[in-house]
């Protein structure tokens, strides 16, 4: 028997909920959870905003833990090895996305908390490539986000080929972008930190960001104008992207990795008059988050969190939705 928090209804508050998951299959890895992330995702699947939700809805995809269990067809784990397991619990293996590495992107793809139960829980199984042990010198403690959010962050610097002399916007400095800043700076670029927030410009500086702009002031953008290489946004809000889009150089990429809802407008000839780009992509393959780890503890990279027990989930997500997260929130068990 599991013993998870769900909510049952959209929106609702999360609620204890044991189920037993049946026996465990071939392909299968069961993960004692120790902590587990919140991401603002989680909450985006408990409201029901991007309409896949599905109840009782257990949330949970930044997981660590130990292995317990394995099925008679995984490889490579070993019962007792802490692993982290991710946005993804499941592929296909067979389709040409999922053949050619690109796993993250097989159309039958299983998301961890997406009709399936994640790690807001004692226990969570996933397919055992999307298990991914936990390189030595990255705290396990404070690790979790870094199984959504660090990779989702970094994967378009390993995706574009971005080279440690470009230059890196990184706009809005919260959950996602307060590690795009630290992966963005260990990777040798220059970077720019966009924000709203005051009070957030000392915190950019000491995650590693070279300059810090205003995203609400169109003169500061403008001063800045055909200098970056790549833009990510982090942020899930409307902005001025016209003005975003002229800080690119020629052959500038602007990237989002933040779920903005509503439609971004964007004229042609901003794009073909440089050559720029406008791109967007989720979380990574297993081999990109087995890299990120690997750097992440090569560069000593870790988000900055605050703890709940796990008791107290429901006060960790009101928390989260008030935005008071400075900047990601982990559960322990």
């Amino acid at each position: 028997m599991i013993k998870a928090w769900a909510a049952r209804t959209p929106k609702g508050k999360l609620e204890k909920f044991d189920f037993d998951p049946g026996p465990l299959k071939g392909d299968e890895v069961e993960i004692a959870v120790e902590h587990c992330g919140i991401c603002h995702s989680d909450l985006s699947v408990i409201d029901n905003e991007w309409g896949v939700s599905s109840y009782p809805a257990v949330p949970g995809h930044e997981v660590i833990g130990q292995v317990v269990a394995l099925g008679t067809e995984t490889r490579g784990l070993r019962v007792g090895q802490r692993v982290g397991l991710g946005w993804t619990a499941g592929s296909c293996l067979h389709c040409h996305e999922c053949l050619s590495g690109d796993q993250h992107l097989c159309a039958e793809s299983v998301a961890t908390i997406v009709g399936h139960a994640g790690g807001f829980a004692n226990r969570v199984r996933a397919q055992w490539p999307w298990v991914i042990h936990l390189p030595e010198g990255l705290d396990p403690r404070e690790a979790g986000p870094l199984l959504c959010g660090g990779v989702t962050v970094f994967s378009p610097l390993q995706t574009y080929g971005i080279k440690p002399t470009d230059k890196v916007g990184i706009v809005g400095i919260g959950g996602l972008g307060h590690l795009a800043v630290k992966f963005a700076a260990a990777w040798g670029c220059e970077v720019t930190a966009f924000t709203s927030s005051a009070s957030k410009e000392a915190e950019a500086r000491g995650f590693g960001a070279h300059r810090v702009v205003n995203s609400k002031d169109p003169a500061a953008i403008a001063a800045i104008a055909g200098s970056l290489d790549l833009v990510i946004v982090t942020v899930n809000v409307p902005l001025d992207w016209k003005a975003l889009l002229a800080t690119l150089r020629p052959k500038g990429r602007l990237h989002f990795v933040g779920a903005v809802l509503e439609p971004v407008p964007i004229e042609a000839f901003a794009l073909i008059s440089g050559q720029r780009s406008v791109s967007g992509s989720p979380t990574g393959s297993p081999v990109t988050i087995a890299s990120m780890l690997e750097f992440a503890a090569r560069h000593k990279i870790l988000p900055q969190t605050e703890h709940f027990p796990i008791a107290q989930v429901n006060e960790a997500l009101d928390h989260l939705r008030a935005g008071k997260a400075r900047y990601r929130v982990i559960l322990d068990m």
